[in-house]
């Protein structure tokens, strides 16, 4: 059974749908023109229904850990969207392998159609996401962020997209293979430079900003008082 919500305030429209064992986030983003799904994890026929009569644009994939790609193949397959993961980790998508200490089982492995870089905007309809290479939890993590500009609802906060580098209170293990915690301190830094009302989606738990977690999780990390 998922639980179902719409996130408020954003500048886009956007769903979660909270799945799987570890209650992942899985999220449904668009802006009336096309949607795409941040990190399907599981139960396919769900997604699909949640997705409804909008064509599914893309599947992004902030990281490769299984709970995050568990059904991105079957995914891409069932709807024919454009799997978008950063150069880093795609090779790990596409030949997955155990990570670590992770008790996670192997996820079925998924082609990659399109590879980003840190800086690069990626056009989805008429949103316009700017991605940030956050390594630290796996090598490749990434974040995608909206400003108002290009969302469908202008007078709504910017939106970043966190997978497991950032959570509410929290940011991602350091200790599974490709972590690192010089990496996430970095990554924390360069978070830190997003305004304070930015809205968090994180890959678990409760959505916040970075005007909260500046304050806390940021703070732990030694580069912001």
């Amino acid at each position: 059974m998922i639980r179902r919500y719409e996130v408020q305030g954003a500048c886009v429209d956007v769903e979660c749908l909270v799945m799987g064992m570890l209650e992942n986030n899985v999220y449904l983003i668009g802006d009336g023109e096309a949607t795409f799904v941040v990190d399907p994890t599981c139960n396919v026929p769900d997604i699909l229904e949640a997705l409804g009569e909008r064509r599914l644009a893309a599947i992004v994939l902030t990281h490769h850990h299984a709970d995050h790609m568990g059904a991105a193949c079957a995914l891409r397959e069932a709807t024919g969207a454009t799997v978008i993961a950063s150069s880093v980790e795609a090779p790990l998508v596409e030949d997955p392998k155990k990570v670590g200490t992770s008790p996670l089982p192997v996820p079925q492995a998924c082609p990659v159609d399109y590879r980003v870089e840190d800086g690069d905007v990626v056009r989805i309809g008429n949103m316009a996401w700017k991605v940030l290479l956050t390594p630290g939890h796996s090598k490749g993590s990434m974040c995608w962020y909206l400003v108002p500009q290009f969302g469908n609802h202008a007078e709504g906060a910017p939106v970043l997209v966190s997978g497991d580098t950032l959570f509410a209170g929290a940011t991602g293990r350091t200790d599974f293979e490709g972590g690192s915690e010089e990496d996430m301190r970095a990554s924390m830094t360069r978070l830190a430079m997003l305004p304070d009302e930015a809205i968090v989606l994180p890959g678990h738990n409760e959505q916040t900003t970075i005007g909260a977690e500046r304050r806390r999780t940021i703070a732990r990390w030694g580069r912001e008082e």
